[in-house]
């Protein structure tokens, strides 16, 4: 594929973010301090700065903590060229191919055209959204939810990888660590333990099937990190138990985050969503939150290196 063609490519998956288009309001976050952000929200284990760049590591469980996304990287090609070079060295000393994540918010512009020029594969489309928040505006958290703030719960943590769990060796406990890098809002929804709410899809949609007492149907987490002058709350890990969607539990829950991530002093909202999911899509544009911009990631092609002895 021609780098003209990827390019191409990359723009048609923005274009089909726009059905979620409504107009911005409250505090917008810049670039650098978007970028920030979104690091701090689901914090690698490593971070090694190069050239501009920040170069996450985190034993290559999750692409957002294992890729390279640029900070404040170099606009001249020759300069940014020079620095892609140097972390594809690097990766390549420890047998690894490199990524990058490549934000349509924050520059260097010739980024996107030189990883596809160098054979980059195109992966992960992805659309980036925001929702100022307002104390006094914000829906009520959901009455049977359990609630905990700041250092990674255990009890919450185990519910979440029963539900989502990943693949790897390391994979449970280089989750664990991740989570565990940023303070947070965590939200566990339960079962009513009653035999009820058995995931036949009849609830009302208002995740009311629920009153503490039974196994977890639904987790989400707001990591609350510094942004600009502000505080912004990074959703990610909503996750809700296959036989109880269509209950309205992720609504639930993505609205207790809101309620409470307000109450500590956010005033604005993040998350990510595929640009192919498109129930998550729904669920957040209902819930009023607009694009803030797009992302995807950029793969070097072919097998990994081998390293340097």
């Amino acid at each position: 594929m021609s780098p003209r063609s990827r390019r191409t490519s990359s723009q048609a998956h923005r274009r089909s973010a726009r059905h979620f288009a409504r107009p911005a309001s409250g505090r917008a976050l810049g670039g650098y301090h978007l970028v920030e952000a979104l690091i701090a929200g689901w914090r690698p284990l490593q971070r090694l700065d190069v050239d501009g760049f920040a170069l996450l590591r985190s034993r290559g469980i999750t692409r957002r903590a294992n890729s390279a996304v640029a900070v404040d990287a170099p606009s001249d090609e020759a300069s940014l060229l020079a620095a892609v070079e140097r972390i594809e060295g690097l990766l390549a000393m420890t047998g690894e191919r490199a990524c990058f994540r490549v934000l349509d918010v924050h520059g260097p512009e010739a980024l996107d055209g030189l990883l596809a020029a160098r054979g980059y594969d195109a992966t992960g489309h992805s659309t980036l959204l925001e929702l100022p928040l307002d104390r006094a505006r914000t829906a009520a958290p959901h009455p049977s939810a359990e609630i905990r703030t700041g250092a990674l719960d255990e009890d919450w943590f185990e519910a979440a990888w029963s539900l989502a769990p990943r693949d790897g060796d390391d994979a449970r406990a280089t989750m664990h660590d991740i989570l565990a890098g940023t303070p947070s809002v965590q939200v566990l929804l339960r079962s009513n333990g009653n035999g009820n709410g058995n995931g036949d899809g009849n609830g009302d949609g208002n995740g009311d099937d629920v009153d503490g007492g039974g196994a977890p149907v639904a987790v989400g987490r707001a990591a609350l990190v510094e942004a600009g002058r502000g505080t912004a709350a990074i959703l990610n890990m909503i996750a809700v138990d296959p036989r109880r969607r269509r209950e309205g539990l992720g609504r639930a829950v993505s609205q207790t985050l809101l309620a409470i991530a307000a109450v500590q002093g956010a005033d604005l909202a993040l998350l990510e969503v595929e640009q192919d999911n498109a129930p998550a899509a729904a669920l957040y544009q209902g819930l009023g939150f607009h694009p803030r911009g797009s992302y995807h990631y950029r793969k070097q092609a072919g097998a990994p290196p081998t390293p340097d002895s």
